[in-house]
């Protein structure tokens, strides 16, 4: 039987698919209930094709990061990628993560990092005012302070995502929702071949990039064995 995952915040479903892909037990969990039915049926659909091994499970369930509708100690490992920039009470977000974390268990949690985000803000307000936006940017050390304030051992970090910052430059430049703009087109082009095709030349670049201006920084963490 796989470990159970909590995917928190999980959106379209992304790290969901790919920790039931895995064989985990996955519950992807968030407060958007439409985006969570696309996410069932891809879930359904991966079963039927016979995507996934034996013992692994998946499930939806909506609700609010503020208050975890799980037991304490429910989960093995949880994914938080790209949440907290989005909750203004961020610290309860957090004692949640820690409540059904199972003592010994793991998480990734991931922000924007503060660069790229910093210069997002400057180039456009409607960035982090729009409803749904980014509350707060967070330094590195912050994020990690807040999480060690409440009994988490940090075990490491890295950033990712290099290529995204200027995509994301651009759109806060033309304008955030302006999609078909030429610039934002051919940069997504450039993206989803990325993704795609993985080529060598953007892989070392992004490696490069990274420390400087990757888009996002991943905290891993460790609820000790000993709480509870």
């Amino acid at each position: 039987m796989g470990e159970r995952v909590l995917d928190m915040g999980c959106g379209g479903g992304r790290h969901a698919f790919e920790l039931y892909r895995r064989g985990a037990r996955v519950t992807a969990f968030d407060m958007d209930a439409e985006e969570l039915k696309t996410v069932q049926s891809m879930f359904n659909a991966m079963e039927l094709e016979n995507e996934v091994p034996e013992g692994s499970s998946a499930e939806t369930v909506v609700g609010d990061a503020l208050g975890l509708p799980f037991e304490d100690d429910s989960f093995d490992k949880i994914i938080a990628a790209e949440v907290m920039e989005h909750i203004p009470d961020d610290m309860q977000a957090m004692k949640e993560l820690f409540r059904v974390l199972k003592p010994g268990g793991q998480v990734a949690v991931t922000v924007p990092s503060w660069l790229p985000e910093r210069i997002c803000w400057l180039l456009s307000e409607a960035y982090h005012t729009s409803p749904g936006g980014h509350v707060r940017i967070y330094t590195r050390a912050e994020l990690e302070a807040k999480l060690k304030s409440l009994g988490f051992r940090i075990d490491g970090h890295h950033h990712a995502h290099g290529l995204h910052s200027a995509y994301w430059w651009i759109k806060c430049a033309v304008g955030i929702d302006d999609n078909d703009h030429p610039l934002v087109k051919a940069y997504h082009q450039i993206l989803v071949w990325d993704i795609m095709k993985r080529p060598l030349a953007t892989r070392l670049a992004e490696q490069l990039l990274n420390p400087f201006i990757g888009k996002s920084v991943v905290v891993y963490l460790t609820k000790p064995s000993y709480a509870g």
